[in-house]
């Protein structure tokens, strides 16, 4: 089985919609950090799993620098995001969102 990890650092802004009084129903923005976990038994005619460049064009060109609610259709929430990630991306099977230094989500695949 072969592995890949790719580390992407976004810089985007999000409002939550939440049913309660909360901070971040505000505009606010993050440095996110995202850490995205691939995986497969067979490699593509250039040696690769996944190319590092696609990965890139599909999250942080769609991401980076954006107002996530404009960008996505759900509520731009880090859980929210990480299953987006993995549904997104071929043969990702985790995919850990950091939005702060000490707030992060895991969204993984069950197989």
């Amino acid at each position: 089985m072969y592995y890949i990890q790719k580390k992407l650092e976004i810089s985007a802004c999000h409002h939550l919609s939440l049913p309660y009084d909360s901070k971040c129903t505000a505009l606010h923005g993050h440095n996110w950090i995202i850490y995205i976990y691939c995986k497969g038994e067979k490699l593509n005619k250039d040696g690769m799993l996944i190319d590092f460049i696609k990965i890139k064009e599909l999250v942080s060109d769609k991401m980076d620098h954006r107002n996530l609610n404009e960008v996505f259709s759900f509520n731009p929430t880090a859980e929210n995001i990480a299953k987006w990630i993995v549904d997104t991306v071929p043969k990702c099977y985790k995919a850990r969102v950091i939005e702060s230094e000490n707030n992060e989500a895991v969204y993984e695949k069950t197989l």
